[in-house]
């Protein structure tokens, strides 16, 4: 079995989503996974994550005789690339870069909401262009790159609401007040 196949076979027998692997002339070998859909321990890949998944990886790539210097298991990040069908499905509705390898009307690169194709044999991007929304249909043969578009909210709980006190709690000095007469 190839070190491919010992990767993909590990990490989505761990329960996880193979994104990528990228593999060095030096050695490294890099593995970039993410959880599935509707996951219920979360959306996101946490550090004992990665650490699971490097754990059991050293195992298999030893047993499988793969040769390797350094073993890199990671999230994928903020702008995840999308490289299969799958991908493609589980996030339509989202902001993505795409880049053709052949330009389309001059240019290559296009920022928009990621869509199905109205007909269901391709995928749609909706930009908007300066003079208003446009819509490239495309097929994955006719991609270089997709990623999503990282959203960062620094905001984080400011403008979560307040929580909001039970009718019976008052203030303490509200009580003291109303027993002294």
């Amino acid at each position: 079995m190839n070190w491919q196949a010992a990767v993909e076979r590990t990490v989505t027998g761990l329960g996880y989503d193979l994104v990528d692997t990228e593999r060095s002339a030096r050695g490294l070998l890099r593995v970039f996974i993410d959880r599935l859909p509707n996951d219920p321990q979360g959306e996101f890949v946490t550090v004992d994550d990665c650490e699971r998944v490097t754990r059991q990886l050293q195992h298999v790539l030893e047993v499988e005789g793969c040769a390797y210097e350094r073993l890199e298991v990671s999230s994928p990040g903020l702008d995840r690339p999308l490289k299969k069908p799958a991908d493609y499905a589980r996030f339509a509705g989202q902001s993505i870069e795409l880049t053709l390898k052949l330009p389309f009307q001059g240019r290559k690169k296009y920022q928009g909401v990621l869509g199905a194709q109205e007909s269901g044999n391709g995928w749609r991007v909706v930009f908007n262009d300066g003079k208003g929304d446009q819509a490239l249909d495309f097929s994955l043969e006719e991609v270089r790159e997709a990623r999503l578009v990282p959203v960062v909210d620094f905001k984080g709980r400011r403008f979560a609401p307040a929580p909001v006190a039970a009718a019976d709690d008052k203030p303490q000095a509200d009580a003291e007040v109303g027993g002294r007469e």
